[in-house]
């Protein structure tokens, strides 16, 4: 910070005018006048320019806002879950994508969580077997007023559901940081960061039996529902597709 000048010492019955070089005694008769506001102003003018070096410098001053790289969020954004890739995979879409309550329309912020349930094809003759699916769900952040990195990075570790993951890999290419967090064998969250968006997709695998619509009991042993990995590389896939969908929609 750039601080007023000190002066060395009081004025008091010890010292007088003479201490301080003169800088109170009256000007001489024909001397020209109007030199103290000049002074005044290129003190000024220099002050300026140092605040404005040390601002360049130090990045001293209010943050900048974050680029939104165009990314738009409203009660309408879930229609960008299409998940081509994740449902080539898997069989068919159970559900449309669906809104979750608690959606954020800030100026400072908006937010969105949406959920959609993939499922595979039924496996036995009579359509009443156990089939596994993916549940999915898509949460989007866009901050406007600060820059959400530091807290993406500090949080990186920690997944949408509160605790922790098994295993934190890095994606490259991906926004302007992306990580991919195993949080166990059946359930993966890939969380994207790019300007001022924040963007998430979870999945977790699971079983269910067909038959459970028409009101048939379920064998009494149910199957160990399918490793969520084999799906990484449609999620990053379809990750791209979403911000892409959340940047033109």
């Amino acid at each position: 910070m750039i601080s007023e000048p000190e002066l060395i010492g009081e004025f008091g019955p010890d010292h007088t005018a003479e201490a301080v070089d003169g800088f109170d005694r009256k000007p001489p008769t024909g001397r020209r006048r109007g030199h103290g506001p000049l002074w005044a102003a290129t003190g000024a003018l220099t002050a300026s320019a140092v605040w404005a070096a040390a601002v360049f410098a130090y990045g001293i001053g209010p943050d900048p806002k974050p680029d939104t790289h165009g990314y738009h969020l409203d009660a309408r954004s879930c229609s960008v879950m299409r998940m081509k890739a994740l449902t080539a995979s898997v069989g068919e879409h159970a559900d449309a994508p669906s809104l979750v309550p608690g959606s954020i329309e800030h100026p400072a912020l908006d937010s969105i969580a949406c959920a959609l349930t993939l499922t595979a094809p039924k496996s036995s003759e009579d359509g009443h077997g156990w089939r596994y699916g993916l549940h999915v769900g898509l949460r989007a952040e866009l901050h406007k007023e600060t820059d959400p990195l530091p807290e993406f990075e500090a949080r990186k570790e920690e997944t949408l559901w509160g605790g922790g993951a098994e295993r934190i890999e890095p994606v490259p290419g991906l926004g302007d940081r992306a990580y991919l967090l195993v949080v166990d064998e059946s359930t993966s969250e890939l969380r994207v960061a790019e300007g001022g968006a924040v963007i998430a997709i979870t999945l977790s695998s699971t079983m269910d039996y067909a038959g459970a619509d028409e009101g048939k009991d379920p064998p009494p042993v149910e199957p160990e529902p399918p490793a969520a990995e084999p799906y990484h590389a449609d999620l990053i896939t379809d990750m791209r597709d979403v911000m892409k969908q959340l940047k033109t929609g």
